[in-house]
């Protein structure tokens, strides 16, 4: 290795500009990997950053309501794959509503109507693909078993709709990595509950007891990583290939954390998620059961049995495989992860 300055990371070691090691092994070597995404301001800076990364090849995105509706998800991914370079990346689009139906929760006063901060860019011509969010899923993890990660960046419909469609599909998948839920941390939504698991909380408790291998990145992990104005106008004023559109975008996403938060700044919550698939090492994790509730005041709550405890009997936790929640965060070589990625020019 010519370059003697690494620190731990990804496979072992990370290259001084922050480039996991193995993305210079060449390109037959790249991290398969499917998006499942809401496109949304943050979602979008994710998906940017994962098309800025050699060591990974995108499969496809799969869409999903939440920060828009799932129809609007499908335009954003199209569009967002067009904007990276990439327009033959395939666009499954995936469920209109959560498992139990209903009218989906949407996130427009977030991230604006258009779901990119109102910037109402035309549509590209690119199509989505024929097949359902779920049947490409299906298809890709058991078209290359054990080689596929997912990155889930919105609420977990089309991951539940997988598995209650292949058996096998949670054995299969490499990882998921999850943004969503709140753990001994309020939520965002309410008192109980994160946006994303409160969206279809039964599709979040088939896929966390499902038994696949699962990391969690929750919001007391991401609201700890924030992109200040003082970034934010250091991200303008740099050379990045998709700094100024991600600058538009961040305005609206800006003011509402103001309004609402008082955060002169951005909580990057799809970045970091992006950030814990590329270089978990940045985080450390508790391993238990995780369940969600489905009904009542605490609906989309995430409860974790650590297991410190044996219990006198079985409960709704006993049976179940353990998976991983993060619980620290380097944020400061987070935020420079991402920095550093979205100013490549």
């Amino acid at each position: 290795m010519s370059n003697s300055h690494v620190v731990s990371g990804v496979n072992g070691v990370v290259m001084a500009d922050g480039t996991p090691e193995f993305a210079i092994s060449g390109a037959k070597n790249r991290h398969k990997l499917i998006i499942d995404t809401d496109p949304g301001i943050d979602d979008s800076m994710a998906i940017l950053m994962a098309f800025q990364s050699p060591d990974l090849e995108v499969l496809g995105l799969t869409t999903i309501f939440g920060n828009v509706s799932t129809e609007d998800a499908t335009r954003n991914a199209l569009l967002l794959c067009e904007i990276a370079g990439y327009p033959g990346v395939p666009v499954a689009e995936g469920s209109p509503e959560p498992l139990k139906g209903g009218k989906p929760c949407i996130a427009d006063f977030i991230h604006g109507s258009d779901g990119l901060g109102n910037l109402f860019i035309p549509p590209t011509k690119s199509k989505k693909i024929e097949k359902s969010a779920s049947e490409f899923l299906v298809d890709k993890v058991s078209e290359f078993p054990g080689e596929v990660s997912i990155l889930a960046l919105g609420p977990l419909t089309n991951l539940a709709l997988a598995v209650k469609r292949d058996s096998s599909f949670a054995s299969k998948v490499k990882r998921i990595v999850v943004l969503g839920g709140a753990f001994f941390t309020l939520g965002n939504v309410n008192p109980a509950a994160e946006a994303n698991i409160y969206g279809d909380p039964e599709a979040a408790d088939v896929v966390f007891t499902s038994g696949a291998n699962i990391d969690i990145i929750s919001i007391n992990i991401t609201t700890q990583v924030k992109m200040t104005d003082a970034d934010l106008d250091e991200l303008k004023l740099s050379n990045g290939k998709h700094a100024q559109f991600v600058c538009k975008m961040c305005k609206f996403y800006r003011d509402w954390h103001v309004e609402s938060e008082g955060v002169y700044g951005i909580f990057l919550h799809d970045p970091v998620s992006f950030v814990a698939l590329v270089l978990p090492d940045l985080f450390t994790y508790k391993k238990g059961v995780v369940r969600v509730e489905t009904q009542g005041i605490c609906e989309g709550h995430t409860l974790m049995d650590e297991g410190l405890k044996t219990w006198n009997s079985s409960n709704p936790w006993t049976g179940y495989s353990p998976i991983s929640v993060a619980w620290t965060v380097d944020a400061d070589e987070v935020l420079s992860y991402i920095k550093n990625n979205l100013m490549k020019p």
